[in-house]
């Protein structure tokens, strides 16, 4: 069965933002990034970590930004 691929990004010209946020957040935990972009030898451990701190950063960035308007 295929899956639907529906991970566009609301705001295209952020992408290369959030891969910056990808490699930092790699670094910072020690996970080594596959240079071919493939995903799929990484742990599941590792990637579960990678995906954790990278939502703990989205939503710290969106509390910052919210946080100045109320």
């Amino acid at each position: 069965m295929a899956r639907n691929r529906n991970n566009q990004l609301v705001v295209p010209q952020a992408r290369h933002a959030l891969d910056q946020l990808k490699f930092e957040a790699a670094q910072e935990l020690g996970i080594q990034i596959p240079a071919d972009g493939y995903y799929g030898n990484i742990a599941t451990r590792d990637a579960g970590a990678l995906g954790g701190y990278i939502t703990r950063k989205l939503i710290q960035i969106a509390e910052q930004q919210l946080g100045g308007r109320f």
